[in-house]
């Protein structure tokens, strides 16, 4: 897959980013909801998504006005795109993620929010031959002026345990039979069952002849 080219270029360091690519929601629907969450904390970004997946808040349609009928609220013609929220909703949780990752606090301001066409695409089945609404989301956070950082943990726990563990054990060596040997005494031990099974079956050939031979 090629590398995503994102329309904003003068990303800081103390600012995150994520995106997402083929996102099967409307263009339109999307383009409506970046105007309404552009500027916005991320919190209350969150809280807006939410409200909107449970029908509690609408989104305001001031671009795309023909067809939305009025809502409660500040607002005129509006919708409820749960859908489209949803995907929203997951693209500002991975930015919040992206922002952790590198060290920003989480108090974080949408500044950049918007969405493209991507390619329509042939749905399959019984609604064959109809083009798909597919559309790329980008977002761009910014960490807030004062903003207390969080620092970063060190890695404690099962991680530590099993670097320690992965290091601490020696390589594996094979066998004859089959078997790994993963110490000396094993190996010791292995070298004496092979010759006791050696003597045993020297001893057994040599009965099975001195039969032979008295018969």
């Amino acid at each position: 897959m090629a590398k995503y080219n994102y329309s904003y270029k003068n990303l800081k360091e103390n600012m995150a980013r994520a995106v997402a690519i083929d996102a099967p929601i409307s263009t339109k629907t999307g383009i409506e909801i970046a105007n309404f969450l552009r500027g916005k904390s991320t919190d209350r970004a969150k809280t807006i998504l939410e409200n909107v997946i449970a029908l509690k808040e609408a989104i305001p349609f001031k671009r795309f006005t023909n067809g939305p009928g009025h809502k409660r609220g500040r607002m005129a013609s509006g919708k409820y795109p749960v859908k489209a929220a949803a995907e929203f909703l997951k693209l500002v949780k991975s930015a919040e993620t992206n922002a952790q990752d590198k060290g920003l606090a989480l108090d974080l301001n949408i500044i950049h929010l918007s969405v493209q066409k991507a390619a329509h695409q042939f749905h399959y089945g019984r609604q064959a031959r109809r083009l798909r609404k597919n559309s790329h989301i980008e977002i761009v956070v910014e960490e807030k002026e004062g903003a207390k950082r969080i620092p970063k943990e060190k890695k404690t726990g099962k991680e530590e345990k099993k670097a320690a563990e992965t290091a601490e054990k020696p390589k594996k060596e094979k066998t004859i039979k089959g078997r790994f040997i993963r110490s000396e005494e094993e190996k010791k031990a292995l070298e004496e069952e092979t010759m006791k099974e050696e003597e045993s079956k020297s001893k057994d050939e040599k009965n099975t002849e001195e039969k032979k031979q008295d018969d």
